[in-house]
């Protein structure tokens, strides 16, 4: 058999594909079953304030990955067909935050290269000290699905990094959904951006009702991930109903009272890191520690352009 030939994309990923699927459509109602009793019942579900006995932990880790398509491929299979690929750069890392002294600190960072396709015959890309090994999707590949393959190695890269830093006793919070790191103590998933709606209207009302430096009562979901959760809205200017609200996860395997004491160490911490809308446009949601570690690990994905040029010459040096 010959070896395989890919092709790079000529569009910058920047602006899509030359081939791309549209996008999903709007947010909607979620079909996750929800069991709002878990803190208080359904009827009596009111905001939450902080517990004026309850201090900060001492640390705080935030945990962040990044990812980037540095371009889109396409293979050239020896029976003519052909299958489309992204070469993909990522990167996590961990801030710690020392609230006794107010400073923060990376405290751990690692980086992943891939080629994910479902071809076959694709192989591991190498030029000089890059690498861009094969992760081979299942499923017939097609570009649109792509670039939620590198997840995977990203959550994988974001828990190893979390291990390596983290001491006994240490919050965790992890920006984004749990997902496969339920299994890490005393971690709680941020998520900034809410794309569904778990609760029923009555019970949404409680929620875009929180004024600053309140919560929701805990609640449950039964979702593939479900565990424990919670809203919170973080210091902001009066605005638009979900204005400054995010939502906190923590794993279904905690007894109530222990995902109870998580959501009200949440509001006693996380408030003190949000950010301010003339210094990032996605505040006050998006963390000032996390604004700084992606900037970080953005940085250390390497040039973009020069990436690029390195498959394209890796491309050219397959085919002679």
């Amino acid at each position: 058999m010959s070896r395989p030939r890919f092709f790079v994309d000529a569009w910058d990923p920047a602006y899509g594909a030359s081939f791309e699927a549209s996008a999903g459509g709007p947010a909607a109602p979620s079909s996750a079953q929800v069991d709002p009793d878990v803190e208080l019942s359904a009827t009596d579900w009111r905001a939450i304030g902080a517990r004026r006995d309850l201090p900060a932990p001492d640390v705080v880790l935030l945990v962040d990955g990044v990812r980037r398509i540095d371009a889109s491929v396409w293979t050239a299979e020896d029976d003519g067909g052909s299958f489309p690929g992204i070469a993909a750069s990522y990167a996590a890392g961990v801030v710690r935050c020392d609230l006794e002294r107010g400073a923060a600190e990376l405290a751990g960072a690692r980086v992943g290269r891939g080629l994910f396709t479902a071809s076959p015959s694709a192989q591991d890309v190498l030029a000089g000290r890059i690498h861009y090994p094969v992760h081979r999707v299942g499923g017939t590949g097609e570009l649109s699905k792509l670039p939620a393959a590198v997840q995977g190695p990203l959550t994988a890269l974001e828990v190893a990094v979390s291990d390596a830093a983290r001491v006994d006793g240490d919050l965790l919070v992890v920006d984004g959904p749990l997902r496969s790191r339920r299994q890490l103590p005393r971690t709680l998933g941020y998520i900034k951006t809410q794309h569904s709606q778990y609760l029923d209207a009555r019970l949404t009302a409680v929620v875009t009702g929180l004024a600053p430096g309140q919560r929701s009562p805990v609640f449950r979901l039964g979702t593939a991930w479900g565990g424990y959760s919670w809203y919170l809205r973080l210091p902001v200017a009066a605005g638009a109903p979900w204005a400054g609200i995010v939502r906190m996860e923590c794993s279904a395997e905690l007894s109530p009272a222990e995902a109870i004491g998580l959501a009200d160490l949440s509001l006693v911490t996380l408030p003190r890191f949000a950010s301010t809308p003339y210094k990032d446009p996605r505040a006050p949601q998006n963390l000032v520690p996390i604004a700084g570690l992606e900037r970080r690990l953005r940085g250390l994905l390497g040039d973009a352009r020069l990436l690029r040029r390195v498959l394209t010459a890796a491309a050219r040096g397959i085919r002679r």
